[in-house]
């Protein structure tokens, strides 16, 4: 148990001895000079030794206040932030959530809106995250891409990610079986090279090397010049439910291969109560429907 002097008489000491009077400490602490003197005589035979020596021109600190005023103002600061950062902080639950662009823009932007009508109680901050940008530990929490592998965190999976080719109707209508992919355009993602080559031989299909085509450097780029009709692109599930759902892209082969790796939401252990990362965990589960 603290046995702590009188805040009081802490706070007398603390601001006379900063600014230098009796009188002024008065003042800031909105009392008069004689109860400052009087707590901080309270204050010293608590103590049992003196903090000041009264001399006729003003105070001067004895070597005890000398050693205990410097300390004493750093606590107080520290005390007023603290206090201030409490009282900034939301009074409704907040959820940061970190992710990456094209996760983002092509499946949970579009569904933000039922989890608003769901849960309006809850304000929702969307921060770039994914595979190029370090998880940060003001976020709620994550949506990753990987195998699960996150030192310090727990790591919940989502679903999967599949991997399968897409394009636009009219194309679809020239691929009867996957090596009739050699006469069109396959839209690369920059960071994801091994993608086309693993769908490729599960499907038992070898092409030129200069059959691959452009390259994007994200997979919202590369299936939007899909939809636009310039190639075939390789597809991870999440991101073209839409698309398929509105005739936008088409899947010409039922073969998906699995990626190897999944989506797991992320997050420190110690958030695991909070109520925004609970209510969308449960969201975000009834949300995904795979094909």
């Amino acid at each position: 148990m603290r046995r702590l002097p009188s805040l009081n008489g802490l706070r007398a000491f603390e601001a006379a001895a900063r600014l230098g009077s009796f009188v002024a400490a008065g003042e800031e602490l909105h009392v008069t000079q004689a109860a400052v003197s009087r707590m901080v005589r309270l204050l010293e035979a608590r103590l049992g030794f003196t903090l000041f020596e009264r001399l006729p021109n003003g105070l001067a600190l004895t070597p005890q206040g000398k050693a205990l005023q410097p300390n004493l103002t750093a606590a107080f600061d520290a005390i007023a932030a603290i206090t201030e950062q409490v009282a900034a902080m939301p009074t409704t639950p907040v959820l940061t959530l970190g992710v990456g662009p094209s996760f983002a823009m092509r499946w949970l932007i579009p569904r933000l809106a039922s989890f608003y009508r769901r849960h309006p109680e809850i304000a929702v901050r969307l921060a770039t995250g994914g595979a190029t940008n370090p998880f940060r530990d003001d976020w709620t929490c994550g949506i990753l891409l990987g195998n699960g592998d996150w030192p310090g965190y727990a790591a919940e999976p989502m679903f999967s990610a599949d991997l399968f080719p897409v394009c636009t109707g009219a194309i679809a209508q020239r691929l009867a079986e996957p090596a009739d992919l050699s006469r069109e355009s396959l839209l690369q993602v920059q960071h994801s090279p091994e993608e086309w080559p693993l769908w490729l031989a599960a499907a038992g299909v070898k092409l030129p090397a200069n059959t691959l085509g452009p390259r994007f450097d994200s997979y919202a780029m590369a299936l939007q010049a899909a939809v636009d009709g310039v190639g075939v692109a390789m597809a991870l599930r999440p991101y073209v439910e839409d698309d398929i759902a509105a005739g936008r892209l088409v899947a010409p082969f039922s073969l998906a291969v699995p990626k190897g790796r999944a989506w797991y939401l992320v997050y420190r252990p110690f958030r695991a109560d909070d109520p925004g990362l609970i209510a969308f965990r449960d969201w975000l589960r009834e949300s995904f429907k795979p094909s």
